[in-house]
């Protein structure tokens, strides 16, 4: 593994790049992953049109009726699937909740499949057109792009590119399609408090809209600004946990915007790529040494370890 990078910028990389060189991509990446725990990914195969279509339907839903969309909340489900209202999730260790309302879509599993008990079937409203389709198409093309990322990761962390193949088959991965509403003035609540991810990696969709914001480890918050159509990419708490904190799940924000831009709307579509949930999150012994102990000496499921998460934020 390189010398962490000095100046103060998140990678900016190409995908395209992951097969014309896959070992200088791999170390770009993982630098930046190592430094920051974020990185910006253009040309990265999802494509514009999917995109527009599924920013559409997202919008269409959070367009419906209150009574409409509550139809679809799990009550007790943890917003594992369907929807989760307005003025529910919170952040590890906060007191006011977030100014979001979300879906959940996640893999479909064919019936009896023995991940069923903890990966429930998704919801599809019928309200909006195309929506299932729309949706299963852009969680398809978010997996590719995730498993292209996940072996330049495994590079850099001197594994075999195909090391996290097995590790993320079938995995617990969740589509969450965000709707920030209009901000009606000053108060404690911000639309998404200071947090990290709990999963393996994320890839955001909808991050130029002004907002997201990294904790740098000097304590400054920087702004995670891509442009238009490119991926915000993310290290999430498992792959932390896994490389002895190697990779860095760092705390991320969404600040309120300012009073001109306090009427817009803010959408972003997240993907939060999961291991498998039998998974052993278990500290790969080459992360381990005597400058760096094993932070994380007891192992637990890739499941269990979500169920503990969600407990901590609300969601159950």
């Amino acid at each position: 593994m390189d010398t962490l990078a000095p100046a103060k910028a998140v990678a900016s990389v190409s995908l395209t790049d992951a097969d014309r060189d896959p070992e200088a991509f791999s170390q770009e990446l993982g630098r930046s992953f190592e430094r920051y725990g974020f990185a910006i990914v253009a040309d990265h195969g999802i494509p514009a049109d999917l995109i527009h279509r599924a920013e559409e339907k997202a919008k269409a839903f959070f367009a419906l009726p209150e009574d409409v969309k509550r139809q679809y909340h799990v009550a007790g489900g943890g917003g594992a699937r369907g929807y989760t209202p307005f003025g529910i999730e919170t952040a590890k260790g906060a007191t006011h909740y977030d100014l979001k309302e979300f879906w959940h879509v996640a893999r479909d599993l064919p019936p009896g499949h023995k991940y069923s008990d903890s990966m429930p079937p998704n919801l599809w409203p019928a309200e909006v057109e195309s929506f299932k389709a729309t949706f299963q198409e852009l969680f398809a093309a978010f997996d590719a792009t995730g498993a292209k990322l996940l072996a330049a990761i495994a590079r850099y962390l001197n594994l075999a590119p195909d090391y996290f193949v097995d590790t993320v088959r079938d995995g617990n991965s969740v589509l969450r399609l965000l709707h920030y509403p209009p901000i009606p003035g000053d108060g404690p609540n911000v639309r998404a408090g200071a947090h990290e991810d709990i999963n393996t990696i994320t890839l955001l969709l909808g991050a130029e809209e002004a907002g997201l914001q990294l904790l740098d480890r000097d304590g400054d918050w920087l702004p995670v600004t891509p442009r238009p159509g490119e991926l915000a990419v993310n290290i999430g708490d498992m792959l932390q946990r896994l490389s002895n904190n190697v990779m860095k799940s760092t705390t991320h924000r969404v600040v309120n915007p300012p009073p001109e831009r306090r009427r817009v709307s803010r959408y972003s579509m997240p993907f939060f790529l999961h291991f498998r949930s039998d998974f052993l999150i278990e500290t790969l012994p080459n992360c381990i040494s005597a400058e760096r102990p094993n932070l994380y000496p007891v192992p637990i499921t890739a499941d269990d370890y979500l169920q503990e998460r969600l407990r901590e934020i609300k969601l159950t």
